[in-house]
């Protein structure tokens, strides 16, 4: 699983922070001991003696080095005895234990150049706080609910709501589930309340979880952020606009509720072109059909959207006013 590289370093951040924490807890926990119990203390500052001596025994020569290392070499074993003895009697177990969290990686993230499963686990909580506050409505290919549209025949179409809504599905689903650099794009279209804003954040999570990097942005959000970045650069404003052309999935729902000016027509074709030229993949909804997106947006917009992205026109009844109902 390779997730985005923002995502790498806030997930090795956190790891870091907690391995540094749990350290500062050990250090307190044994200060605390050597207050309660100064032999211990003494104990430890010997055996640091005793390995300076057995070290020093090493490099010299000769028999008075061999007896000095035995020498060192017992009266370590002792203290070690001492010391294991007394916790034993006045700590609970495991108390003054400084091993990692992760005994797999120690606490460093990595099995030789490969990522370990703590850290793998970071990465997915990162990745979700990345999705933002729209995900946390729930929605997912597996809540999608197709008896809310008529099995009854569309004579326009010779099916039925239901079906092309199956249809529409399970597009979204495998689009979602074989998701890649390059893997192409969406538009979702057609009246309001008929799903699409649930099956671009079914399409988002599933992306997400596979350690993608994935932005969800209302074109109302989108245009504000592109804006603010182009009259008011800084730090932030132009980070925005950069992980909003570099993530590896954009999902621009709502697209024509936005206030329109020039800076939105041309900004919205920049944004497609960019992406197009990149092979990074972007799912848009709309409620405008493909004549209101030429009125609204031009040719030379929609003229990419249709040749570019793969059409799926939703039908059927307002699903939203159903559920209330």
């Amino acid at each position: 699983m390779a997730y985005a590289k923002d995502v790498v370093i806030r997930a090795r951040g956190v790891l870091a922070q907690m391995k540094a924490d749990r350290e500062s807890q050990a250090a307190s926990r044994l200060a605390q001991a050597y207050e309660q119990l100064p032999r211990l203390r003494e104990i430890d500052i010997a055996l640091r003696s005793t390995m300076a001596a057995a070290a020093q025994a090493v490099f010299a020569q000769g028999g008075d080095a061999r007896a000095a290392m035995e020498q060192a070499k017992q009266e370590n074993l002792a203290l070690q005895a001492e010391r294991k003895h007394l916790i034993a009697e006045h700590f609970a177990p495991g108390y003054l234990d400084e091993t990692p969290a992760c005994p797999h990686c120690g606490d460093t993230g990595y099995i030789g150049s490969t990522m370990c499963r703590c850290l793998l686990q970071l990465c997915a909580r990162e990745q979700h706080k990345e999705l933002g506050s729209a995900f946390r409505g729930g929605e997912s290919f597996e809540n999608f609910r197709l008896d809310y549209y008529s099995s009854a025949i569309i004579p326009q179409v010779k099916t039925s709501a239901r079906s092309v809504m199956e249809k529409n599905l399970n597009h979204c689903r495998d689009y979602a589930r074989l998701f890649a650099h390059g893997a192409g794009n969406l538009l979702l279209f057609g009246s309001t309340g008929l799903g699409k804003t649930h099956l671009a954040l079914a399409i988002g999570s599933s992306v997400g979880n596979q350690g993608f990097s994935v932005c969800y942005e209302t074109a109302i959000s989108l245009f504000d952020k592109l804006q603010k970045a182009r009259f008011t650069p800084n730090e932030e404003t132009l980070a925005q606009a950069e992980r909003l052309e570099k993530c590896d999935l954009l999902i621009i729902d709502d697209l024509g509720t936005e206030v329109m000016n020039q800076f939105t027509s041309s900004c919205l074709y920049n944004v497609i072109n960019t992406r197009l030229s990149m092979r990074r993949p972007t799912v848009i909804s709309t409620n405008l059909t493909s004549d209101g997106l030429v009125a609204r947006y031009g040719e030379r917009v929609v003229s990419r959207l249709f040749g570019e992205y793969c059409p799926l026109h939703f039908v059927g009844g307002d699903v939203r006013r159903q559920k209330l109902l």
